[in-house]
């Protein structure tokens, strides 16, 4: 019987966890939604299989983990802002998540989290990939490491919303683009500590981040670029192939991730939920 035995399987040696023996739709005791913190917090993203999930079982799983988060830019449907639906249709030639990115860091509190739903899955193609923080922060040389104590990273959603981004033509999944749109700026520290577990990792990411605290854009390029790239090294990231029923449920503190854009011909949609995080420090 599923929420009798939870089993644990891990995804690959940089993170991810398939858990098994769990039914989110159903109520769930304090001791399952702590062993799928401790997995999440340890290992990164958690994913589960064969969930039959509505939007209502969706929320309320979410908030187990704390308060529901309203995107600035998307729509949720119909009257309920708290569900974002990401779709993806045949022809379509952008799409959301096509950078490596965490989500909506231009907040001054930015998610801790997502769990992402699918609905209809391409046969093949459309993977989530992810980058975990922590290894690529450990990677770091001792020099880097100082150069980058108390830096501070300025996030901005300029280049993912708004009129000038030009992101609406060719996809599916619009966002706010009129003239009431007005940017939002966050300045983020470039190391982060991780609340819960005390780790340290990096927080910059290709979609928000523009600079660093103090300096201009283009004096900020150089490193910010090498940090973003290393951000992503193949040793630090791992895949997940997206099935009809599947979860992922990521933290956006520790790790960055990338929708691969080879779904070809096929229609891609998912329901996402975000939650309230905190103040990075």
């Amino acid at each position: 019987m599923r929420n009798t035995h939870v089993e644990i399987r891990l995804l690959s040696g940089a993170g991810g966890a398939e858990i098994s023996g769990v039914d989110v739709a159903r109520e769930l005791d304090d001791d399952i939604v702590g062993k799928i913190r401790a997995t999440l917090n340890e290992h990164c993203v958690v994913f589960f299989r064969d969930q039959e999930l509505d939007a209502a079982r969706q929320k309320a799983f979410a908030r187990r983990f704390g308060e529901i988060f309203i995107h600035p830019n998307y729509k949720g449907i119909g009257d309920d802002p708290e569900i974002v639906m990401v779709r993806r249709e045949p022809g379509d030639t952008s799409y959301v998540g096509e950078d490596w990115h965490a989500d909506t860091t231009m907040w001054p509190e930015p998610p801790m989290g997502a769990i992402l739903y699918g609905i209809d899955v391409p046969p093949y193609g459309g993977d989530t990939m992810f980058a975990n923080q922590y290894l690529a922060y450990d990677a770091l040389s001792e020099g880097m490491k100082n150069l980058l104590s108390g830096l501070r990273a300025v996030h901005s959603d300029i280049m993912v919303a708004g009129p000038q981004a030009g992101k609406n033509k060719g996809r599916s999944t619009k966002h706010r683009d009129g003239a009431d749109w007005r940017e939002t700026r966050s300045a983020h520290p470039v190391v982060r500590t991780h609340p819960e577990t005390g780790r340290k990792m990096l927080f910059v990411n290709a979609s928000y981040t523009v600079g660093f605290e103090g300096m201009t854009e283009t004096e900020s390029r150089p490193l910010l670029n090498f940090l973003m790239e290393h951000g992503n090294r193949p040793e630090f990231t791992f895949r997940f192939h997206w099935q009809r029923g599947s979860i992922a449920f990521w933290d956006n503190r520790s790790t960055k991730h990338i929708a691969l854009g080879d779904t070809g011909p096929f229609r891609r949609l998912m329901r996402r939920v975000q939650i309230c995080g905190d103040q990075p420090a």
